[in-house]
């Protein structure tokens, strides 16, 4: 998913107001607007704005992926076969659809692609890069580093 994005100024209210939306997505409007010091009205319209910007993108529940039996976490180093944008293009579709990848980067160095892969265990990431990722045509190399223990992930940008 690509966006448009149009870089926008943001004064103290919007990073005041992206910033307690980032801690909890369902606070009301009436609680932002009373936190920011704004009125329902105008705290909406800054809302609204921010999201026709692109500066919101949408909001999501965050999971904890142990509790769903999802205890591995990989990062797949992935290098293409041929340096092209047919490969790319070819590439970048066919992962996007795979659920078990939640994030794909184009790197810079001897990789292409870092992938950021989760797994409910490691004989199932196997089974994942074998008969899933292994069976894109146009990579020539995957290697794969498997975390160990994860101390902290943020979720918020800073602003």
């Amino acid at each position: 998913m690509q966006f448009i994005v149009v870089i926008m100024s943001l004064d103290k209210k919007d990073q005041q107001l992206l910033t307690l939306l980032q801690s909890n997505a369902r606070t009301s409007v009436s609680e932002l607007a009373t936190t920011v010091s704004l009125s329902d009205t105008p705290c909406l319209r800054r809302i609204k704005k921010l999201e026709a910007s692109k500066v919101i993108t949408g909001y999501h529940a965050a999971l904890n992926p142990r509790a769903l039996g999802l205890k591995v976490l990989v990062y797949a180093f992935v290098r293409l076969s041929q340096n092209s944008a047919s490969a790319a293009n070819m590439f970048e579709e066919h992962v996007e659809k795979l659920n078990h990848v939640l994030e794909c980067s184009v790197i810079s160095g001897s990789y292409d692609y870092l992938l950021k892969i989760i797994a409910t265990d490691l004989e199932s990431y196997e089974s994942f890069v074998k008969y899933k990722l292994g069976s894109i045509d146009c990579i020539a190399n995957i290697e794969s580093t498997v975390v160990l223990k994860q101390t902290f992930s943020k979720k918020q940008l800073p602003l």
